[in-house]
C-alpha cells in the first residue's frame, strides 16, 4: 500500500531512496510505533528525509498522499462510508460549465460566510454547500470556474483563493530562515583536521591499545577535530542595511558558531582603504585595508555581506564615499580583495528579485564575477559549495 507514497515523495522532488523506503517497511513490520498517523508521519520522515530543506516537501506530499483517513467529525456519529471515499472527479460538458454562476470575488467571499454560518453537517456532490466534488463554488475536487478551494486536493486549477494549512513551511530552501537553518547551510564549508592538545578520548585507538595490552585499559587521547577553514567576512552597517539588521545579525551569529577561525571587519556601502571591528570607535580605531589584505593567507574564504545598494559612484569614482574623499574608487578595493582570496562570494540580504532594480548591484555583480548570492537556504548552500572547492 505504501509504494504509491513513495512515488508521491519522488514526485514532489523528496529524493528518497528505495534503501530508505525499504528501512520504513521494515520499522512499521517490527512495530516500532503504535497504530497512529501522527507516530506513521514521524517515523516517515525520519527514515525517509534527510535534510531538513526536505520537510515542507515531504509535509505536503504525506498530507496530499493521506488526506482523510482520519475525520476532524464527532467519532460517535454514524457517518456514511460515501462520505470517506472521494467520489470520481465530475465530467461536465462545457455548455454545463458555461453555465456554472460566477459570483464575483466580493460576492464570493460573502456567501461564503453565510455559509459557514448557516451549515452544520458534512456536504458532498451539491452545488450550493461548502463540500466535496460538487459543482459548488466552495470546498474542493468538485468543478466551478471560480471557487474557494478549502482543503484538499484542487481539481479544475480554476480557485481564486486557496485555504489550507500546512506545518514546517520554513524549511523550503528559498525561504529566509533563522540561526539554526543558517548553521545547517553554513555547514557545507567545512574541512576537518585535528588540531591543538591531545584532551579528548581517542575510543578506537584506545580499544586497539588495550587490546594488544592482554586487556589491560590503555587510554590513547587525540587533539579535538574541528573546521580548519579559515574565513574573512567584511559586513557591510548602516544606511539601507538597517532594513537587514535582524538577517544579517543571525548569519553573523551562525557563522561566529560555525567558523572556529573567523576574523570580521565592517565597512559601510563599499570597501575603501580602510575597515573597522566596532562601529562605535570606527572613527577613531580604524584598520588600514592594506593591511588586511596583507594579513591572511590566500587560502582565506572571503565573505562579504551587504545590499550592495548605493549609488554607482560609490563603487566607481574616487571620492564617491558618502562620508569622505576616497582617494580610490571602491572597485579598485573589491577587485584587491577578489585577487587576494581567490575564493570569495557575497552573501546579498535584499530580495533577489529587487536585484534588477539596483544599478549598484549589477555592477558589484560584474567585479565579483556573478559570485552574489541571496541570504536563503538555497543561496547559502551554493556560496558554500562554491567556496569548498
Amino acid at each position: 500500500m505504501l509504494i504509491d507514497f513513495f512515488f508521491t515523495l519522488r514526485d514532489a522532488k523528496v529524493p528518497v531512496s528505495i534503501k530508505e523506503f525499504l528501512t520504513l517497511l521494515e520499522a512499521l513490520q517490527k512495530q516500532v510505533i503504535a497504530p497512529s498517523l501522527d507516530e506513521f508521519y514521524y517515523l516517515a520522515r525520519l527514515t525517509l528525509v534527510k535534510d531538513e530543506a526536505h520537510f515542507d516537501k515531504f509535509d505536503r506530499a504525506f498530507g496530499a498522499f493521506f488526506k482523510g483517513i482520519e475525520t476532524v467529525f464527532d467519532t460517535k456519529a454514524d457517518i456514511p462510508l460515501d462520505w470517506l471515499i472521494k467520489r470520481l472527479e465530475r465530467e461536465l460538458t462545457p455548455e454545463q460549465k458555461a453555465e456554472l454562476q460566477k459570483l464575483g470575488y466580493d460576492k464570493l467571499m460573502d456567501r461564503l460566510q453565510e455559509l459557514l454560518n448557516e451549515q452544520k453537517e458534512r456536504h458532498e456532490g451539491g452545488n450550493k454547500w461548502i463540500g466535496t466534488g460538487g459543482t459548488s463554488p466552495f470546498g474542493n475536487g468538485g468543478t466551478n470556474p471560480e471557487g474557494i478551494r478549502i482543503g484538499g486536493k484542487g481539481g479544475g486549477r480554476s480557485a481564486v483563493k486557496v485555504w489550507e494549512q500546512r506545518t514546517y513551511r520554513d524549511y523550503d530552501g528559498e525561504r529566509e530562515l533563522g540561526i539554526r537553518n543558517i548553521k545547517v547551510a553554513l555547514r557545507r564549508l567545512r574541512r576537518f583536521a585535528r588540531q591543538g592538545a591531545p584532551d579528548e578520548l581517542a575510543l578506537d585507538e584506545t580499544i586497539r591499545s588495550t587490546a594488544n595490552n592482554a586487556g589491560w585499559l590503555d587510554i590513547r587521547m587525540q587533539p579535538e577535530r574541528r573546521n580548519r577553514i579559515k574565513v574573512l567576512m567584511l559586513l557591510d552597517v548602516g544606511g539601507t542595511m538597517d532594513d537587514h539588521i535582524e538577517r544579517t545579525e543571525e548569519l553573523f551569529s551562525a557563522a561566529k558558531a560555525e567558523f572556529k577561525h573567523m576574523e570580521f571587519y565592517y565597512f559601510h556601502n563599499c570597501v575603501y582603504d580602510h575597515l573597522w571591528k566596532n562601529n562605535r570607535r570606527r572613527h577613531a580605531e580604524r584598520f588600514p585595508t592594506w593591511d588586511v589584505l596583507r594579513t591572511y593567507p590566500p587560502d582565506t574564504r572571503l565573505i562579504f555581506v551587504g545590499d550592495a545598494t548605493m549609488s554607482p559612484y560609490e563603487i566607481l569614482a574616487p571620492g564617491g564615499s558618502v562620508e569622505y574623499a576616497n582617494e580610490e574608487a571602491g572597485a579598485e578595493w573589491l577587485a584587491r580583495f577578489c585577487h587576494a582570496f581567490p575564493r570569495f562570494a557575497w552573501l546579498n540580504p535584499e530580495p533577489e528579485h529587487l536585484w534588477q532594480y539596483r544599478q549598484s548591484i549589477a555592477v558589484i555583480r560584474r567585479i565579483m564575477g556573478n559570485r552574489m548570492f541571496p541570504v536563503t537556504i538555497d543561496g547559502l548552500e551554493r556560496a558554500m559549495r562554491l567556496l569548498s572547492k
